[in-house]
């Protein structure tokens, strides 16, 4: 049973040496010798882990990918007094990964999706990691318009993939230096609060108040003196 501990351990200690060679490099950049040299172990330690560099990448994103579905699920096991609507908007923040510590992360994921656009494992991974994301937005979504009915219908379903397409083209935005980070941020929030107020029921109109002839100080009558 050690021995099965040490074993993931080392595996994901490969897998945290292959992102610092993505962020650096690329996926291009990463070769079995460089990872056991930023891994400190031997290529063998390597080799027995994982037998190819595509198992090795393959591990690598799943890894990430539990990270960051890790910040996700911690958002939405959230306490009973904050709203679903709430909890979706930091849980859209934790996909996008906005925030100046996960820049790093990002560079690696966008790494991976691209070489996913070539590799049939890797997008398989992605497609299973954003259904997982698809079903919490989703379930999210439902929750916030329940007991809200008389406005815009909203297809859960639908919304959630618009969200996760959003989340990863402000990933891509912020990174290149199109926005930054605090307007990718506005526009998340401007995005929701959209959807909401389509949702929500139509106001009321409110009873206008009695018109008063407004009067200057100047033209103001005595009680009873003639117009």
């Amino acid at each position: 049973m050690p021995r099965q501990v040490d074993h993931e351990d080392r595996r994901r200690r490969i897998a945290e040496a292959v992102c610092r060679l993505a962020d650096e490099h690329g996926l291009e950049g990463v070769t079995l010798r460089d990872v056991a040299a930023r891994a400190q172990v031997s290529m063998g330690a390597v080799q027995r882990c994982f037998r190819t560099k595509e198992e090795m990448l393959a591990f690598t994103l799943g890894h990430i990918g539990e990270r960051i579905t890790e910040r996700v699920r911690a958002r939405v096991d959230r306490s009973p007094a904050q709203s679903a609507a709430t909890t979706l908007g930091h849980a859209l923040t934790e996909v996008a990964l906005l925030r100046e510590e996960h820049r790093a992360e990002a560079r690696v994921w966008l790494a991976f999706v691209a070489q996913a656009a070539v590799s049939t494992p890797l997008a398989d991974l992605l497609k299973a990691n954003y259904a997982a994301l698809h079903e919490a937005f989703t379930r999210l979504i439902r929750e916030a318009c329940e007991g809200t009915a008389g406005g815009a219908p909203v297809d859960p379903r639908r919304e959630a993939d618009t969200l996760l397409a959003l989340a990863d083209g402000l990933t891509t935005h912020v990174l290149i230096g199109r926005l930054t980070p605090h307007e990718a941020q506005h526009l998340l929030h401007t995005h929701l609060a959209g959807l909401w107020e389509r949702h929500a029921p139509p106001r009321r109109p409110t009873p206008d108040a009695p018109s008063r002839r407004s009067t200057s100080p100047g033209s103001a009558q005595r009680p009873g003196s003639r117009p």
